[in-house]
């Protein structure tokens, strides 16, 4: 509008600047567009997708320190947003808490359904079924031993005297 100003009724530049609020900069500005903006895109399309999980930062270093392209990262951001090439942030993952993995085994008495805690750490080493281990023998007795040791506990729970209160 102020070049129009300008140009038809011959005010000085400075006097149109002012009417319509702009800056004697911008009106004397001239967008230089050249054939590296081009190339600037054709790189950032190759790279996007051969490598489908970088994002700019990577894109630009890449181009900066292994193609040796001098060019200033807001032009070179500003060029792979107008491609449309942004990927979404992706949430870090969080460790599930609790729960349990079912894990069969095969005793003497047929198979057998187990339900493993979920140690994401791996800080918990099994005491009766080992890691990977899918055949036990002599599980049956030790299980019957276990309960034979629990009902003989109950037992002497049961008939201990109460002492007064």
């Amino acid at each position: 509008m102020a070049s129009a100003v300008v140009k038809d009724h011959g005010i000085a530049i400075r006097r149109a600047c002012w009417l319509f609020s702009v800056s004697q900069t911008c009106y004397r500005y001239r967008a230089m567009r050249s054939d590296d903006n081009a190339r600037i895109a054709d790189w950032l399309l190759r790279l996007a997708y051969a490598n489908r999980t970088w994002g700019f930062g990577l894109c630009f270093l890449w181009l900066r320190n292994v193609k040796g392209v001098p060019y200033n990262h807001k032009r070179v951001y500003r060029i792979y947003r107008q491609l449309e090439l942004n990927l979404r942030i992706k949430p870090k993952r969080r460790l599930k808490r609790g729960g349990t993995s079912p894990k069969t085994v095969i005793t003497s008495g047929g198979e057998l359904q187990l339900d493993i805690p979920r140690d994401r750490l791996a800080t918990f080493e099994p005491q009766l079924v080992a890691k990977y281990q899918r055949r036990l023998p002599g599980f049956d007795d030790h299980v019957i031993s276990m309960y034979a040791q629990l009902k003989q506990k109950q037992t002497i729970i049961s008939n201990w005297p109460k002492r007064p209160r």
